[in-house]
């Protein structure tokens, strides 16, 4: 009887343990990885993300910031990271979609390694020309560009980027021709736009307004789907070649196999901070849009910037 009244035990045992609900999450800090150094839209909005879920669960929330290596260290430390919710990546669009269609082989699966959290911010681009080029709108950019083809330059942070894609795309939907001049950094590249060494780029809003405040650059279009709240009098590309849309957007994510209630949580409050008046208003003034969303939402968005990206960067080249 002694074996089986053991076996009794271990059986009513083991269901109650199975019955036990999981501890509730948080129950220690929380690391968000950064893949780019402080003070860019990313790293600024990582921090707001940290500071707000510390005050939310009473749990402190760091930013740990992983640059180099175009993003490959700390896509690489999540993938490897216990799929507990305590270690998450402020991810963006160059480094979930653009970056695993380049040819350079990476040490993970984008498509496999990572669990959508939520979406965060979109930093639209901004079409910037040269004061000096005779364009005011998008269209008689494109006019102008038919009627010198091959003659004007847009430039770009470097091969690859998101600055290339949105001029890539806009080569290709306007039928134009021009001429891409990669740089190493947005900032030396707006420098040449204002000295008129190249005749225009994207480039994200918040460094391209202090040039377009005091007359170096002139900004005539965003790439958003809709005009931004900052520059509402600022027409959107799209106004005049449909269904034209960039910009890179920022979002959480988890290791994959994270248990989704964990997941679903962190979406849930996530959508609520980015949703206080006061934080979308900072947001929005620095040049950025507030945009929560579920992870359903998240993968959805993924799977259509793959599909938008895939044939700019074939069609450029970018893959071979």
């Amino acid at each position: 009887m002694k074996p089986f009244f053991f076996g009794s035990i271990l059986l009513a045992f083991s269901a109650v343990a199975a019955a036990a609900p999981a501890p509730a999450y948080p129950q220690k800090p929380i690391r968000i990885i950064a893949p780019f150094p402080p003070g860019g839209p990313g790293d600024i909005v990582a921090r707001e993300i940290s500071l707000r879920l510390t005050e939310l669960w009473g749990q402190q929330a760091v930013v740990d910031n992983r640059a180099g290596a175009g993003g490959m260290i700390a896509h690489e430390l999540l993938a490897k990271s216990a799929p507990d919710g305590y270690t998450l990546l402020m991810g963006s669009s160059g480094g979930m979609v653009i970056q695993p269609m380049m040819p350079a082989k990476l040490p993970y699966d984008a498509m496999k390694d990572f669990a959508p959290v939520s979406k965060v911010i979109l930093a639209t681009h901004a079409l910037v020309l040269n004061p000096q080029i005779e364009a005011a709108s998008v269209k008689e950019l494109i006019a102008l560009a038919k009627a010198r083809p091959g003659k004007l330059n847009f430039a770009s942070a470097g091969i690859g980027s998101a600055t290339q894609l949105s001029g890539e795309l806009f080569k290709s939907m306007a039928a134009i021709d021009i001429v891409h001049v990669p740089y190493k950094g947005g900032v030396p590249a707006l420098t040449d736009i204002v000295a008129g060494q190249v005749q225009f780029m994207f480039n994200s809003v918040p460094p391209v307004l202090p040039f377009s405040k005091v007359g170096k650059l002139k900004i005539i279009a965003v790439t958003s789907a809709s005009r931004m709240a900052l520059m509402p009098e600022v027409a959107t590309v799209a106004e005049t070649l449909p269904g034209f849309q960039s910009g890179v957007w920022y979002a959480i994510f988890a290791p994959a196999g994270t248990p989704p209630a964990i997941v679903r949580k962190l979406s849930a409050a996530l959508i609520t901070i980015l949703s206080e008046p006061d934080l979308a208003r900072r947001l929005t003034a620095q040049g950025v849009e507030p945009q929560g969303s579920t992870p359903q939402e998240l993968a959805r968005l993924i799977d259509e910037d793959r599909a938008r990206w895939k044939p700019v960067i074939a069609k450029a080249r970018l893959s071979d």
